[in-house]
């Protein structure tokens, strides 16, 4: 049986550590800046997937992918540490692709919005070809 809450709080507490170790302890030149924006433990608290982004260009985010991965162990080491569990988890460092999708579907709709305000600049000033509304009702009877 697996405890939801407990995953949750391991996750939360994981955060807050693999942060303060991105911080203060890898020394890595190809680290860039990095955020984490959400831990992820299983149910078995075996496996904990850490979401990132890195501000900067492709290449920055792929060196620090590199050093983020070389660093696993020497951050699940610390982790293990400053936890009071028997098993530490295994941690794998995913970038997450959030900020770049949400750009993405602002650009959708600000072109949605152009396009939208196109076609209300041609409607302006025309009318019908017929009737407003060709539907007889029971009112016009």
């Amino acid at each position: 049986m697996t405890d939801n809450g407990r995953a949750a709080r391991l996750a939360d507490r994981i955060k807050v550590l693999v942060a303060k170790i991105l911080e203060r302890g890898i020394r890595d030149p190809r680290l860039g800046f990095v955020t984490l924006t959400d831990v992820r433990v299983t149910g078995d608290l075996q496996h904990a997937t850490i979401f990132y982004t890195v501000y900067g260009t492709d290449e920055e985010r792929k060196s620090s992918a590199v050093a983020l991965k070389r660093a696993t162990g020497r951050i699940r080491s610390e982790v293990g540490k400053n936890l009071n569990i028997r098993l530490v988890p295994t941690l794998e460092f995913v970038h997450d692709a959030l900020p770049e999708n949400a750009a993405h579907l602002d650009d959708l709709l600000a072109k949605a919005r152009e396009q939208d305000a196109a076609v209300a600049r041609e409607r302006e000033g025309k009318s019908y070809a017929g009737d407003e509304n060709p539907y007889e009702t029971e009112e016009d009877s």
